[in-house]
């Protein structure tokens, strides 16, 4: 293995943003950040944009935070897809 593949693709701390979407309800983006925040407890309340489709059936909710390590990474995201609300998450 050369040492270009050997250099991890991501370097810890760093800014990232991770998208949930789901069916559009009231309470959606207060999930997402809620289940964000079970992994990442310093996320503050302005860190999410809110993106809507274009029918108003579906909700794009992306929290930006500052990631300490792959496995918080994948803490995230596990987090995320076991809620049965969420339908994807990127």
């Amino acid at each position: 293995m050369s040492e270009e593949e050997k250099q991890p693709l991501m370097t810890f701390p760093c800014d990232f943003e991770v998208k949930a979407m789901g069916k559009a309800a009231d309470d959606f983006e207060q999930l997402v950040l809620s289940l964000v925040r079970l992994k990442v407890p310093e996320l503050g309340d302005k860190a999410l944009r809110i993106s809507p489709s274009k029918s108003g059936t579906y909700l794009s909710v992306t929290v930006g935070f500052v990631a300490q390590s792959k496995e918080q990474l994948d803490a995230v995201y596990q987090t995320l897809v076991d809620d049965p609300r969420i339908l994807y998450a990127l």
